[in-house]
């Protein structure tokens, strides 16, 4: 398998080169040549599968044979070592938890898969390190922490916002150490993805050899898509259409939602929930697309002005907003209807979700509408109680602490304040 740029300015690459260079020379992200659906026996019998099996099957040929099929097997295996649960919450409406993984998030599945990618291709070069380059708005971070801590010629820098992400979060990416490394920034989550981009452009960092684990990482995107088959196995049996609703950020869940439809995946509808950063749903209101500068709100992971991933899903879609739409709808919902939603959940369903996932259920109830016989299936990609000062206050419960994350509440932050990119060079050194 190839990959291009979405700029069309530099070289294709093999599926190794894209995972270690990150970003294309010409600051375009990698987008695969090619997408063959799978063979419609495979949706017949999915339910007869295990995950891993349903794994390999979904990336094998955006793979290829650069990882030996053994070991992109292994690789997958040590990946899903959770659970993918979809849990009713009303009727016809079921949650998606991805948070069952050692950092409680669904970013737990790209890093790790990643991770062990980047390992294999480091395996017998003894003296080439990678620097992973990393970005985070919340989550990210403590799973790429999680995901890359004592992998082998990787050292690892996250640059988080400062006071923009939750206690926990800052936890998970501060206080591992070895060969992880945290960047507190002075500003919002586009500063820290603006300079990431910004140093993989600087020839002077060369030596480095910077990649990102960011979701423009084609590793850490592909993987995505794997919950979406998960969802699909278990609700197969009801045989109705499938509309899932994805919190969206960075949109490289929804994104990978769409790779997986398709490859053949039977899904009738997606939706983008934003939260007041409402970039897309402007978009698909007026077909302007004009990204503004992010603003802070209680689902911070999501608090992303310029979604990097967009642009795959215009591909896809060859640059065509209406046959876009036929497939997607985005909304955005503000920090009180988001409350006023988890509150509604608890109340009626006795379901905790947290704020991300409220989003996504805002968003499912409105798509659901012009639905009326789907099911409809929203992501709740992190723990509750990583938004416990959220969660608590606004359903009035006092959540317990998993073992996943009781290891490091009592660990020292170790983290460097910086404010501009030459901070950041100086580091790197």
């Amino acid at each position: 398998m190839k990959y291009y740029s979405l700029n069309h300015k530099a070289p294709k690459v093999s599926f190794e080169e894209a995972v270690i260079q990150g970003l294309a020379t010409d600051r375009g992200l990698y987008f695969p040549e090619s997408i063959t659906p799978l063979a419609p026996e495979f949706f017949e019998n999915i339910e007869k599968l295990p995950n891993a099996e349903i794994a390999f099957e979904a990336i094998q040929q955006f793979v290829g044979d650069e990882i030996p099929t053994e070991i992109l097997k292994e690789i997958i295996a040590e990946t899903l070592c959770f659970e993918f649960p979809t849990v009713k919450v009303e009727d016809g409406i079921y949650a998606l938890e991805l948070y069952h993984g050692p950092t409680m998030a669904f970013k737990d599945v790209g890093a790790r898969f990643m991770s062990r990618c980047l390992g294999y291709f480091n395996k017998d070069k003894k003296d080439n390190k990678n620097t992973v380059l990393v970005a985070t708005s919340g989550d990210t971070g403590g799973a790429v922490a999680s995901g890359f801590l004592g992998v082998k010629g990787v050292e690892v820098v996250i640059l988080y916002p400062s006071g923009k992400v939750s206690d926990i979060q800052e936890r998970q990416l501060t206080t591992l150490g070895q060969n992880i490394k945290a960047l507190e920034i002075d500003g919002v989550f586009d500063d820290c993805q603006d300079m990431v981009k910004k140093a993989f452009l600087d020839e002077s960092l060369s030596h480095h050899n910077l990649t990102s684990a960011n979701s423009i990482n084609i590793a850490r995107w592909l993987p995505q898509m794997f919950y979406f088959f998960f969802a699909y196995k278990q609700l197969k049996s009801q045989n109705k259409p499938l509309v899932f609703s994805c919190p969206s950020g960075n949109f490289g869940n929804i994104c990978a939602g769409i790779i997986a439809k398709k490859l053949g995946l039977p899904i009738e509808h997606f939706v983008a929930s934003t939260n007041v950063n409402d970039t897309v749903p402007r978009f698909m209101e007026n077909g302007n697309y004009d990204p503004k500068p992010s603003k802070a709100t209680i689902s911070n992971a999501m608090d992303v002005g310029n979604p990097s991933n967009f642009i795959r899903i215009q591909e896809m879609y060859n640059n065509d907003l209406e046959l876009f739409k036929k497939d997607f709808s985005s909304f955005s919902y503000t920090d009180a209807d988001t409350l006023e939603a988890m509150q509604s959940i608890y109340k009626t369903d006795g379901y905790i979700a947290e704020p991300h996932g409220a989003v996504g259920y805002l968003g499912l109830k409105k798509e659901l509408q012009n639905h009326p016989n789907a099911i409809g299936i929203f992501l709740e990609t992190a723990h509750p109680i990583k938004f416990l000062d959220v969660v608590e206050p606004a359903l009035n419960i006092k959540l317990p602490i998993p073992t996943q994350i009781e290891s490091v509440l009592n660990k020292e932050k170790v983290s460097l304040k910086i404010k501009t990119y030459q901070e950041l060079k100086a580091f790197l050194g």
